[in-house]
């Protein structure tokens, strides 16, 4: 019995079946290159889609190059379309082979059929090979003088790529002049736009060497160019009205007449339906009348309309980019738009990025006659599903109180958001509470009562903990609980996470022990030994700076923690209006979306921290080798000194506390000691003159329940993490492992001013943290932004430590990420890290 028939399977056109696919390809298409049976151009279209299919997805069929060139004899559009897409493709990555295409594609320059010539020459214009450059000046003469637009279209752009190729062969050839007789004569609106493209690149690359150029340059903004322009720039197509219209700024008018000439020609392009074409116009009318005032706010009222039907009939992303720019008029101007707040209202169809602006414009429009309107609506936002927008109405609404306002209606419902019970809206209202208090002090009494009845329990995220921390001292004499509040938060001091809360802490305890210190003295003595203790170092030294304060005189200490306040009159602004007008110099540019001047993000100076990715990436790695090491260095080091004189320096060295310090601080300990009248009387009445010697801190740190003993100090304890200076790791391995293992802990530090001056070498960084066993495997950026991967490992065993620290010199602030193939003490590496970054650039 025979087999049966298998099906006959085709391999796909995409996918050859095996090496000899291309072979096979080659062979078909050198007996199809001189054939003239009927059909073969249709066999040669089935060939050149193989071809290019495999060039698409990667294969190399640069060995076809020959055939595909003897098979472009073809008067057929589509087989010629895909020749020279075949050419331009490989002609560059061999410029041998390119050599095959001059003939046909010359010959092609000469073809009867106005498309094929263009073609042609800009496929022969593509091939970018040095060594043909003198192939192109004759096809580029002729197509410049060709009878067709469409082909002294494709000719103008194949000048340009040939300055790019060989300016000298370009400029000796003198296309520039001929460019600019086609542009001033040519009737083709496309034509005269691609001349004006490619001369201003051209005469702004020769300006820098030669005077002819900077002439020629400048002419363009000759009073006849311009007007030629605008007379006809209904002809052209959006994007040369665009760069007609960008020129059309740079002009400089004679006189008022010439201004107001230039703004009847482009009145009627303020009601193009491209966005990009209106906001052209308006720049244009907006500088020109930059120097007449009445003008220029006439001029307000005339782009309003159009600016506003664009935001409202255009996608999504070209509302956001007309919002923008309106956002930009309506901070300059704000009155002119402020009849028109509804065209601001949020839709609920809307992208996020959509509202928040319009948030914005409803703040920067806000006045007498609307604001209760603008409010109301505010309000309804509060509630909104989309958890962010609800937070920015909020803010919203505070930013309008501030600017004074209907404050009594806008006070009454800030105090109503508190009894919504959300989470997030709670601590947005505690925190414009906070700063409407700061403006307007009469208010404390209505607030005060409402806020008082808030659980501190309730509010979980920090900044609106902090707000409230913060009237809990400033009117601890009006809160009857602020003290009892206060010395619960105090008590659980190791569960709050934020360093702003704890800070606000100290400051809160402070001020609420100058006002009540019988119920505060406890809560205050626990806060400050937290604080001292407490491992990050801002809160650390405020709590030693409170403390030495309070020791040295209280009566000082109350001036300057809690000194007589006068009401803020105008809080600061985030941009100075020197930015704000370099932006607006930059209408009609990213400038105007990012908010920001072009240097701020073109510039790698001004640019924010970098976006590193989680990988090393791009960073060059160079492994340490073993004789690189730098011994250890052994060094007292002791940040508590910085508060204290040069005697007290003196006097206290040979001191040993806990933690290995040359100075005595006090131990956080829990105590309950009794406080007698007599160490009352010390605390609050300070030392009889300035000028007196500190008294012992033995009674004072007792009075606050600190629990100092007299005894001597015990042997200091032994680190809790060993680290093993000449540790070695593998760059792949680093790697591996960073890919591998979960961030253990995320940590913000703050870098000390001598530190930020030593990071203007970052090898003295990466010398310090090896001096402290901690090794670095990579580092990257320049200032003001440093990354660097670390690596460390335990003395005992072959543990591995690996952080990724990136420091910020403009604002001193390190973040680090830290992973462990131990995760149990990760903190205790953190700890290590922390206490040997804090000492950089220490002497």
């Amino acid at each position: 019995m025979s087999p049966p028939a298998t099906s006959q399977r085709y391999p796909s056109p995409s996918q050859p079946s095996g090496k000899s696919e291309v072979s096979d390809l080659k062979s078909q298409l050198r007996q199809l290159a001189g054939s003239r049976a009927p059909g073969v151009d249709d066999s040669k279209r089935d060939l050149f889609k193989k071809v290019i299919s495999y060039m698409t997805i990667g294969i190399d069929v640069s060995s076809v190059f020959g055939e595909m060139v003897m098979c472009s004899a073809t008067s057929d559009i589509v087989l010629k379309k895909m020749c020279y897409l075949y050419v331009g493709n490989y002609a560059k990555g061999n410029p041998d082979l390119s050599l095959l295409t001059i003939n046909f594609l010359q010959r092609d320059c000469k073809d009867e059929d106005p498309m094929i010539r263009g073609l042609a020459l800009r496929s022969l214009c593509s091939l970018r090979v040095p060594n043909l450059v003198e192939y192109l000046v004759g096809p580029l003469g002729s197509g410049l003088k060709d009878n067709n637009s469409y082909v002294r279209t494709i000719a103008v752009t194949g000048v340009l790529k040939l300055y790019h190729i060989s300016a000298s062969t370009c400029i000796d050839a003198d296309f520039p002049a001929t460019l600019k007789s086609l542009m001033l004569h040519d009737s083709d609106a496309q034509v005269v736009a691609n001349c004006l493209s490619a001369l201003q690149e051209i005469w702004s690359l020769e300006a820098s060497h030669s005077e002819e150029a900077c002439r020629e340059k400048d002419s363009l903004l000759s009073k006849p160019v311009i007007y030629y322009f605008l007379n006809r720039i209904k002809e052209f197509n959006e994007w040369a009205q665009c760069l007609i219209l960008e020129l059309a700024v740079k002009y400089v008018p004679s006189d008022s007449n010439d201004i107001f000439d230039i703004m009847n020609l482009l009145e009627d392009r303020l009601q193009h339906a491209n966005g990009a074409v209106v906001l052209a116009t308006v720049k244009v009318f907006l500088q020109l009348t930059l120097s007449m005032t009445d003008v220029h706010q006439q001029v307000y009222e005339r782009i309003k309309s159009p600016l506003l039907t664009l935001v409202s009939s255009g996608s999504p992303e070209q509302s956001y980019a007309i919002l923008s720019h309106l956002h930009l008029l309506v901070v300059r101007a704000p009155f002119i738009f402020a009849a028109d707040y509804k065209h601001f209202y949020c839709q609920y169809n809307e992208p996020s990025y959509v509202k928040k602006l319009k948030l914005e414009m409803l703040t920067a429009v806000a006045n007498e006659s609307n604001t209760y309107e603008i409010v109301t609506e505010l309000c309804e936002y509060a509630a909104n599903v989309d958890i962010p927008i609800a937070r920015e109405s909020i803010r919203a609404v505070g930013k309008i109180a501030l600017q004074q306002y209907d404050v009594n209606a806008i006070v009454d419902r800030l105090l109503q958001f508190l009894e919504m019970e959300k989470d997030y809206v709670t601590a947005e209202t505690l925190v414009l509470v906070k700063d409407l208090l700061r403006k307007y002090p009469q208010w404390s009494h209505d607030c005060i009562s409402v806020v008082g009845g808030i659980s501190s329990k309730n509010i979980q995220e920090p900044k609106g903990k902090a707000a409230l921390i913060w009237m809990l001292g400033e009117y601890a004499q009006d809160m009857s609980d602020a003290p009892y509040i206060l010395e619960n938060l105090i008590e659980n001091w190791e569960e709050e996470h934020s360093a702003e809360v704890r800070l606000h802490l100290l400051t809160a305890a402070m001020k609420c022990f100058f006002k009540r210190a019988p119920e505060t003295q406890k809560a205050l003595g626990t806060a400050l030994a937290a604080g001292i203790a407490d491992f990050h170092q801002d809160v650390h030294d405020r709590a030693l700076f409170y403390y030495r304060v309070l020791q040295y005189d209280v009566h000082v200490a109350e001036r300057v923690v809690s000194p007589p306040k006068q009401a803020v009159s105008v809080f600061a602004d985030t941009q100075s209006s020197e930015i704000k007008d370099r932006i607006f110099d930059e209408f009609n540019s990213l400038s105007v979306i990012y908010q920001k001047p072009s240097y701020m993000f073109t510039d790698k100076e001004h640019r924010g921290p970098f976006e590193f990715s989680d990988e090393l990436g791009n960073i060059p790695i160079t492994p340490e080798a073993s004789s690189d090491i730098v011994p250890a260095q052994q060094f007292e080091a002791n940040d508590k000194d910085l508060l204290l004189s040069t005697d007290e320096k003196d006097d206290n060295k040979g001191l040993i506390n806990n933690n290995g310090s040359a100075y005595t601080a006090p131990s956080y300990e829990s105590s309950s000691n009794t406080i007698t009248s007599q160490m009352q009387e010390l605390a609050i009445s300070g030392p009889a003159t300035s000028t007196t010697t500190p008294q012992s801190s033995f009674g004072f740190d007792d009075l606050f329940g600190l629990g100092v003993s007299t005894a001597p100090a015990p042997t200091p304890s032994p680190p809790l993490l060993k680290l093993n200076p000449r540790a070695a790791l593998d760059p792949s391995a680093f790697q591996q492992k960073w890919r591998q293992l979960p961030i253990s802990l995320t940590q913000d530090y703050s870098v000390n001013p001598q530190g930020i001056v030593a990071l203007t070498v970052p090898q003295s960084l990466i010398k310090h943290m090896q001096n402290h066993s901690i090794h670095c495997i990579a580092s990257g950026g320049q200032s003001p932004n440093f990354k660097f991967f670390f690596f460390a490992q335990k003395e005992s065993e072959p543990s591995n430590y690996l952080a990724e620290c990136i420091i910020n010199s403009s604002s001193a602030k390190a973040q680090i990420k830290l992973k462990a193939d131990e995760q149990s003490t990760s903190q205790a590496f953190a700890t290590v890290f922390e206490s040997a970054l804090s000492k950089f650039g220490m002497p």
